[in-house]
């Protein structure tokens, strides 16, 4: 019995002993280890003081410069996208409005050029699309977009669909690489167009395809199909391995981390930025946080933010913004949400995405290079 009870005496003595030592120590290790997380990762508070860039939005009229004076209280720096969709909006408008911006806010936007599809058939569309895009440099574009069109709508004289490896795009290429010009690709769409409308796992691929039904893949199984579109740009950088090639929203194989891991191995030219494309990384967090996680990691170096911020996106459609602070509102939650994700820990619900997530709380230096430093290293032109 005395030994039961002297052994019981020692373990509450040293017990005791325990929690006094923690007691003591515990503020200046809490201290300790608070300080060295604010070292390491970022908070929802740094989000105003940390440089930004979204480096793909299309800034189209007046009304959207809203944006621009919303980025400035974000510090964001935008990046406005020329695309050529139709002869209705030429390329020469949309970098003449391009530039007169960037004359108004000095310091808050660059510009990415594209090119006319017209007259794609005829014998002295290269040289003339050549002259265009050496003034458009010149003038102070910093990369070239093409877009959907090319794969999915333009022509050639046999009526066949024109795809990005077609050969008459090459003398456009191998001056673009000359040049150090990136290609800004959206080539191909997201794999849910594939698919029926109620079988889209996000809910922004179901709003924009029910509005834009052309594009709506499911429904035209005669056209090429989504490993067509993905292959043709597979070779088109196969055979342009010198080419700085930035594929929009997540290189249009958004679906799976794993495909566009193993595009980024092969293709050490290619990064991506993540235009309209996280919620499909949110997507995929809700069963593979840790993949999504690691692959942010593994390819932190290219990797490129950006929302395809514009007054007519089918979000703020379907929420019918229309006055001003309402826009610029609409802005600022994106930004902060996608801030939130990106840095935090934290359980997540978001409008797009069906279902709970934890945010990816990514080292400080991926933020960095996610939402700065791969977009100047990638657009060369961009920090100037």
């Amino acid at each position: 019995m005395k030994e039961i009870i002297g052994h019981s005496s020692s373990f509450f003595i040293h017990l005791s002993f325990i929690v006094l030592l923690t007691f003591c120590t515990s503020p200046d290790k809490k201290n300790q280890m608070n300080e060295q997380t604010k070292e390491t990762f970022y908070a929802m508070e740094d989000f105003n003081s940390v440089r930004k860039y979204d480096a793909h939005v299309h800034l189209r009229t007046a009304f959207d410069t809203l944006f621009i004076r919303q980025a400035a209280k974000d510090n964001f720096r935008l990046m406005n996208v020329s695309v050529y969709t139709s002869p209705d909006r030429t390329p020469e408008e949309q970098e003449n409005f391009s530039l007169k911006i960037m004359d108004q806010y000095p310091g808050k936007v660059a510009y990415a050029t594209t090119f006319s599809l017209e007259g794609f058939n005829q014998d002295d569309w290269e040289s003339k699309t050549l002259a265009y895009l050496d003034k458009s440099i010149s003038n102070g574009a910093i990369a070239v977009k093409v877009w959907k069109n090319i794969g999915m709508e333009l022509k050639d004289e046999k009526g066949e669909l024109v795809m990005i490896d077609d050969e008459r795009f090459e003398g456009i290429l191998k001056f673009l690489t000359e040049k150090n010009i990136p290609l800004l690709g959206h080539l191909g769409e997201p794999k849910n167009t594939w698919l029926p409308l109620d079988e889209m796992t996000v809910q922004g691929d179901r709003d924009y395809f029910r509005e834009n039904p052309r594009y709506h893949m499911y429904n035209f199984p005669d056209l090429p199909s989504y490993e067509d579109q993905i292959n043709a740009r597979d070779r088109m950088l196969a055979n342009n391995p010198d080419l700085r090639f930035i594929g929009a929203h997540l290189g249009s194989l958004e679906y799976d981390v794993n495909e566009l891991g193993k595009r980024l191995d092969q293709y050490p030219n290619m990064a991506v930025d993540m235009a309209e494309r996280i919620s499909h990384l949110q997507y995929q967090a809700i069963t593979n946080w840790q993949g999504v996680h690691d692959f942010l990691v593994k390819y932190q170096d290219r990797l490129i933010y950006g929302t395809d911020l514009r007054t007519g996106a089918s979000d703020i459609q379907a929420k019918g913004l229309t006055q001003p602070e309402e826009i610029m509102q609409h802005s600022h939650e994106v930004w902060l949400r996608h801030w939130e994700f990106f840095t935090t820990d934290e359980e997540m619900e978001v409008p797009k995405v069906k279902g709970k997530f934890k945010g990816m709380k990514l080292p400080r230096e991926v933020v960095d290079k996610i939402y700065r430093n791969n977009a100047e290293k990638w657009y060369p032109g961009l920090n100037q």
